[in-house]
């Protein structure tokens, strides 16, 4: 008998201020786990009733005050929970759990890389410093013993890689998230582990797939100016139950909605 697994990741822009629009998701789509960023909230204000009231009753939370912060729901258990600190800056920005699936479990990270700011330069733009420095240490990591075990990538990591995932490869060159050497170096963690990119899988890297339209667009569906920053890699242990991925796109149009749409993946094993 096989086992089907659906994860959700969504960077919600403050978990407490769209939970009218996080209800909506679980409610019409009903995934078995979902991943949040950009949470916004301490741990003691997280919302944990109203998934309660879901039948999301297993929390675990990477929370912090006014900023970053991720959280993972799931209506199955989870285990060996883990919070890992990047850049010695305590900012809440991974978490990871075992979540059971196939007779046995997965590792499933959680991610909320740094933006990086505005000037692509860390000579003069600490952030942009910060933001590298954080995929630096990803890398290390993510190349050893988490990339030999069946384990799921997600979350918003912030980096468009390919031509596209942008909604104009040549204009956002010289644009924090799309530069050279955050997609390079992007890649690179991506093939120290020999992470499969989930979403590239479904979706061929010839058609365009963003997951993000900003907020500063008046009509963000007729521009469509769009970015990939959205994504899910599996190991090599899971590469062959990838059953389906699915950006819903209609997100971004909700009341009070993220500038971030929910990514679904389906794994079957």
């Amino acid at each position: 008998m096989t086992d089907r697994l659906t994860i959700a990741t969504w960077n919600i822009n403050s978990v407490r201020l769209r939970m009218p629009i996080v209800e909506r998701l679980l409610r019409d789509h009903g995934p078995d786990v979902l991943c949040l960023q950009e949470t916004k909230c301490p741990d003691a204000n997280f919302p944990e009733g109203a998934f309660r009231k879901l039948g999301y009753e297993h929390v675990a939370i990477n929370g912090q005050k006014g900023y970053h912060g991720v959280a993972v729901v799931s209506r199955r258990p989870l285990a060996e929970v883990e919070r890992r600190g990047f850049c010695d800056k305590g900012d809440a920005r991974h978490i990871a759990v075992s979540v059971p699936f196939g007779g046995t479990s997965l590792r499933l990270h959680n991610f909320y890389v740094p933006a990086g700011g505005d000037e692509p330069d860390r000579e003069i733009n600490e952030k942009f410093g910060h933001k590298l420095d954080f995929m630096g240490e990803m890398r290390s990591w993510l190349a050893g013993e988490e990339a030999r075990r069946p384990a799921v990538v997600v979350g918003d990591l912030n980096v468009a890689p390919f031509e596209h995932d942008v909604w104009s490869h040549k204009a956002l060159l010289k644009v924090v998230s799309h530069t050279p050497v955050e997609t390079e170096l992007f890649e690179e963690i991506r093939r120290a582990g020999n992470w499969i990119d989930a979403m590239r899988e479904v979706v061929p890297p010839t058609d365009k797939l963003y997951t993000w339209w900003s907020y500063r667009a008046k009509d963000w569906d007729a521009a469509d100016k769009g970015r990939r920053l959205d994504h899910v890699w599996l190991s090599q242990p899971l590469a062959g139950t990838l059953r389906s991925v699915a950006v819903l796109r209609e997100a971004r149009g909700w009341e009070k909605p993220s500038d971030h749409v929910p990514v679904m993946t389906v794994l079957e094993g």
